[in-house]
């Protein structure tokens, strides 16, 4: 019998069967299913790797004969080359599983274990969660076997136009190697991020002046972003190393912060000397919290729109209304280390105190250096504290000098 609209509107189930399926005479494999509640499909039947397969087609009420015939009449030739059209959809489905935040999870799960073997930095994997979990959220229900170029170039722009060219740049790199992994793990056949453009970057030289430095500092108030930028200028260093410092690091009584190495960029421990100063602008340990800075249980983060309130205080402060040009965070730790070059301080020991590792401070070497520079690191910051504290008192207008006591024998304090 030919399958069409009359032959089966004539169709019913034999008495006490349940399901039926009625082959067509002229086109082997193509059939119609019926069953007892009443609803009949279409399907085409084949063998693959020994094993009879069966594919549905559609519902008959949906899918008219001859539409349902050609579909079979196509899937029945990709057997006769080889596919297996069943396997096929069954691999898709368990593709269409893995979605583009599924497989960002599972790429943050296998950062924490490099973290836990001290193969990456605490701080590394914190970007790689905010640029994943953040910046690339629109995209996570995506099948990431289907994500497009077109659709990380669309969200790339967004991105750039919400946090920036640099943030942008960071974000699809981390996207990127997300999907490099990916593919080493059999999860995805391709890195849809290659081919797509990034923005250009030049290195940045900016160091601020002395006048610059003190209206960032006058500009500051008492919240936990203007101590972390007074720390930033006081200390060189990194921006989320000191929005995540920990009480448990400080050893207080000895003017001491100990970086533990998951906390460095260079996954290396350091140990900075604070100054009076820097002493000053760290906050009380809080009861039941071992973070400083920010809210619940995160370190702070609120870095764009801290930036743009003291952006806006600046330039209310300047005597032309304008904000200082073109500048970041990052910005303050070149400068620092510019500053106490100029000051006197020899290179290695500017080096000691960013935490940068040179070849004279390797191996062995730099074991015994970082307990050697101790005391060179202790000065130099201090001498870099009093330098501040002539800058913001020299500075127009009515501005509180730096202050802070230190002892008589190794004086931290500016006075």
């Amino acid at each position: 019998m030919r399958l069409n609209l009359p032959n089966i509107s004539r169709l019913e189930l034999p008495p006490g069967k349940s399901d039926l399926i009625v082959f067509d005479d002229d086109l082997p494999g193509f059939g119609i299913r019926l069953r007892a509640s009443g609803k009949r499909t279409w399907v085409a039947q084949y063998r693959a790797a020994g094993r009879s397969r069966r594919v549905t087609l559609g519902a008959v009420g949906t899918v008219d004969a001859d539409k349902a015939r050609k579909a079979a009449k196509t899937l029945l030739a990709r057997v006769q080359l080889g596919a297996d059209p069943q396997a096929d959809r069954a691999e898709e489905h368990a593709r269409a599983v893995v979605t583009v935040g599924s497989l960002g999870e599972n790429y943050l799960e296998a950062q924490q274990d490099r973290v836990n073997r001290g193969k990456l930095s605490q701080r590394s994997l914190v970007e790689d969660e905010r640029y994943i979990r953040r910046d690339w959220k629109p995209l996570h229900d995506k099948p990431a076997h289907r994500l497009t170029r077109a659709h990380i170039s669309d969200r790339f722009d967004e991105i750039t136009k919400e946090k920036g060219a640099v943030t942008a740049n960071r974000a699809r790199s981390t996207l990127s190697a997300m999907f490099a992994w990916a593919m080493t793990k059999g999860k995805a056949e391709t890195n849809p991020v290659a081919g797509t453009a990034k923005h250009e970057e030049g290195s940045r030289d900016r160091v601020l002046n002395g006048a610059e430095l003190a209206a960032i500092w006058g500009a500051c108030g008492n919240d936990d972003y203007s101590h972390i930028v007074k720390l930033l200028i006081l200390t060189g260093g990194r921006r989320d190393e000191i929005a995540g410092i920990r009480n448990s690091e400080l050893q207080r009584d000895l003017r001491v912060w100990s970086l533990p190495a998951e906390r460095t960029k260079n996954n290396l421990p350091h140990d900075v000397p604070l100054s009076g100063a820097a002493l000053a602008e760290l906050p009380p340990a809080r009861d039941g919290r071992d973070l400083l800075f920010g809210r619940a249980s995160g370190p702070f983060s609120g870095w764009s729109r801290c930036k743009e309130r003291l952006d806006a205080r600046i330039a209310k402060a300047s005597p032309d209304g304008k904000p200082l040009p073109d500048w970041t965070l990052h910005d303050l730790r070149r400068t620092t280390a510019t500053g106490m070059a100029e000051i006197g301080v020899q290179p290695h020991i500017v080096e000691a105190v960013l935490n940068h590792i040179s070849g004279v401070r390797r191996g062995v070497a730099g074991i015994y250096n970082r307990a050697v520079y101790a005391d060179e690191k202790r000065a130099a910051l201090d001498k870099w504290a009093y330098r501040i504290d002539a800058l913001v008192s020299s500075r127009p207008g009515n501005v509180v000098s730096i202050h802070a006591s230190g002892s008589d024998n190794n004086p931290g304090g500016l006075r």
